[in-house]
């Protein structure tokens, strides 16, 4: 006979109602993952494994202070492989990074392309591999599946635990000139290995780890609850969730914390594959236009308007937004109140990093809210948002975060 008590019934029950209703999906990952301390220095090792000879070395000049090119231009080196490198990638960037990668790429055949650096300069070289293989400019292929052709293969080198963006198969590039992003999606322009090495992360500054940080804990958070949501994501999201949440205060207050940084990489990677399954909802969108008018970073954006778009969704998603609160030891998974729980957290995490917690203090001009909904409601990634949202719902929104 077999005894069970009420926490080991609740358990049970939460189990079987977050398996209650499993909805298709069709999983195809595209990434190796090679993970650890030091595993940058077998970059040569895994290019040669693609059998190339020449190499693109796609980061930003920040990096080659940091030493990172170094490493990374010796270990190609070693494996006997050419290396042309472009470093000239701007924050967010736009086509015109792109097309200059693009003029470099184009000087020499190349045969494989890395990207070394943060999102930017992951980014920079899925576009750089469009262009160079399938032509056209960046706006041809805003959108997803728009590449007819094969694609070089990627590897990906992360410097930051932010974007995940080495697990994603979107590029994604501004527009020089109004620098709204375009996500010019395609499974061909998925990384082929994906290196996590913690010990790049350790040269991050305090800025910078908090505001990639806190990209990272939207994505777990954000696509949790998307209406593309699934089975794989959900696993993703969840686990990328507890790795960040319990870390990041340690990193922030620890900063040569090297198993925190690594639970930091690996988490904002899953959070990455999570984005890749389910997509993101309505804090990226009204995150986006605050970026492009008022050059507020994305983390900083996104840490303002969060809590908020949790409150809004919690109407739908509220038992969601519960367990993720119950993985950290907020509440119990079945509290009503967990959704607001988890808001708050989330603002104590934004606030521990010394970052703003309302657009008040980052002087975002209210007489703009208007044109700043207009322009979120455009913006893709609300169409996952679980809760649906128009213009009016979302300058309420940025009335919220006042």
């Amino acid at each position: 006979m077999v005894v069970m008590d009420s926490k080991s019934t609740t358990k049970i029950n939460t189990e079987l109602e977050e398996g209650a209703s499993l909805s298709a999906f069709d999983y195809a990952p595209r990434t190796r993952i090679v993970f650890g301390s030091g595993s940058l220095n077998r970059l040569g090792e895994l290019a040669v494994a693609e059998e190339a000879k020449r190499v693109l070395l796609v980061t930003d000049k920040g990096l080659a202070a940091a030493g990172h090119e170094a490493r990374a231009v010796a270990s190609l080196q070693d494996s006997g492989i050419d290396i042309t490198i472009f470093d000239d990638v701007h924050a967010n960037p736009t086509t015109k990074d792109v097309e200059r990668g693009l003029q470099v790429a184009r000087q020499h055949e190349i045969d494989l392309i890395v990207g070394l650096g943060g999102g930017s300069s992951m980014d920079c070289a899925k576009g750089i591999n469009f262009l160079l293989t399938n032509g056209g400019k960046m706006e041809d292929y805003w959108g997803v599946g728009k590449a007819s052709k094969p694609m070089l293969p990627l590897i990906a080198v992360p410097t930051t635990a932010g974007t995940g963006s080495e697990a994603q198969s979107f590029a994604v590039i501004a527009h020089p000139e109004t620098h709204m992003k375009m996500a010019c999606g395609d499974k061909k322009a998925a990384c082929r290995v994906a290196i996590l090495d913690p010990e790049l992360t350790l040269t991050m500054p305090r800025s910078v780890t908090h505001v990639t940080g806190i990209d990272a804990l939207s994505h777990a958070l954000e696509t949790f609850v998307t209406k593309p949501r699934n089975e794989i994501s959900q696993l993703f999201s969840r686990r990328a969730w507890t790795l960040l949440a319990n870390s990041f205060p340690q990193v922030l207050n620890s900063p040569n914390d090297l198993q925190a940084r690594g639970n930091m990489q690996l988490g904002a990677h899953f959070a990455g594959a999570a984005i890749e399954n389910s997509m993101l909802g309505a804090t990226h969108a009204l995150a986006n236009p605050l970026s492009a008018h008022f050059g507020l970073t994305h983390g900083i954006a996104i840490g303002i308007m969060l809590p908020h778009v949790i409150r809004f969704n919690a109407e739908v998603v509220g038992q969601q937004y519960s367990l993720l609160a119950s993985d950290i030891g907020l509440c119990d998974p079945q509290d009503p109140a967990g959704a607001g729980l988890l808001a708050e957290h989330f603002q104590s995490l934004v606030s521990l990093a010394g970052a703003p917690t309302t657009l008040s203090e980052c002087e975002v001009d209210p007489n703009l809210v208007d044109q700043l909904a207009e322009e979120a409601s455009r913006q893709w990634t609300g169409n996952f948002n679980p809760r649906p949202v128009d213009q009016s719902s979302l300058r309420d929104l940025y009335e919220c975060a006042f």
